[in-house]
C-alpha cells in the first residue's frame, strides 16, 4: 500500500518542535495542531491520494456558563481515506471528536464547536497511522526527538508553565484555536496569530482590547494567584 519511502516516514520519531501543550486541570497534555496534521497529509501520502469525510456532526449539549457565554459542544465522526499513487488501492481509517465552542453569541458559538469536532475527529482518526500523526504521544514512556534550535524554547515553555498562578483549564477553547495565555504582572495576554479573527471566542473568556498596545488583556483574579 504504501511505498518504502512513506513507510520510512510513518516510522521515523516525532520532532518535538511539532509538539505543542496545554494544562487540563493538574494534567498536561501534549498535542498536534490541526494545520500541522494536514500538512504531514499532504506531505507524506501526496496531494489528491489522500481525503476526508464527515460522516456524522450532531449537537451534544447546550448550556450558560458562569459567565453568562454560550457553551456548545458537538461530536464529529471523520473517515479517513488513503490511496496509493495511482488509486489501485485504498485504507480508511474512521474516530470520533468532540468539540466545545464559547462565545457570546449562539451562532459563533456552534461554529466553533462544531470545527473543533472535525478537527479533533480527523487528528484521531489519523493517529492510527503511526508516529508522524501524534500516535507516540499517548506513550508516556516514549522520548520524543528535540532538535537544538527548539530546546531553549522548549526549556522557557516548561518554567512558564510551571510558574502559571491561573487555571489553564479555563482557556482550553482558546488552546484549541491556537492562541496562548500568557502572563505579563498582574495581567493575562492572549499571544497567537491571526487574534483579531478569533475575537468572539476572546471576548467570551473575559478578556478585553486594549487599543494602544493593540493585546488583548485581562487582569488576574486574585483568586487564582
Amino acid at each position: 500500500m504504501f511505498n518504502d519511502n512513506q513507510i520510512k516516514t510513518l516510522n521515523q520519531e516525532l520532532d518535538s518542535s511539532r509538539i505543542k501543550s496545554r494544562t487540563k486541570g493538574n494534567v498536561n497534555l501534549s498535542y498536534l495542531e490541526g494545520f500541522d496534521i494536514i500538512e504531514t497529509a499532504n506531505r507524506v501520502f501526496g496531494y489528491g491520494n489522500w481525503s476526508y469525510t464527515i460522516t456524522k456532526l450532531e449537537q451534544v449539549s447546550q448550556e450558560k456558563n458562569q459567565n453568562d457565554n454560550i457553551v456548545v459542544c458537538y461530536k464529529a465522526i471523520v473517515k479517513v481515506s488513503i490511496q496509493n499513487t495511482d488509486h489501485s488501492k485504498e485504507i480508511s481509517r474512521e474516530d470520533v471528536g468532540f468539540g466545545t465552542g464559547i462565545a457570546k453569541i449562539l451562532a459563533d458559538a456552534h461554529e466553533n464547536s462544531a470545527k473543533e469536532a472535525i478537527t479533533d475527529s480527523l487528528k484521531r482518526s489519523l493517529r492510527s497511522f503511526g508516529n508522524q500523526f501524534g500516535n507516540s504521544l499517548y506513550d508516556k514512556t516514549r522520548t520524543h526527538k528535540q532538535t537544538s534550535s527548539n530546546t531553549s524554547h522548549t526549556t522557557q515553555q516548561t518554567n512558564s508553565t510551571n510558574q502559571q498562578s491561573f487555571n489553564q483549564f479555563e482557556y482550553t477553547s482558546l488552546y484549541n484555536l491556537g492562541l496562548d495565555i500568557v502572563e505579563k504582572g498582574q495581567y493575562l495576554i492572549v499571544v497567537g496569530d491571526d487574534i483579531f479573527s478569533k475575537k468572539d471566542s476572546i471576548k467570551a473568556c473575559g478578556f478585553r482590547w486594549d487599543g494602544s498596545t493593540k493585546q488583548w488583556y485581562k487582569q488576574i483574579e486574585q483568586s487564582a494567584a
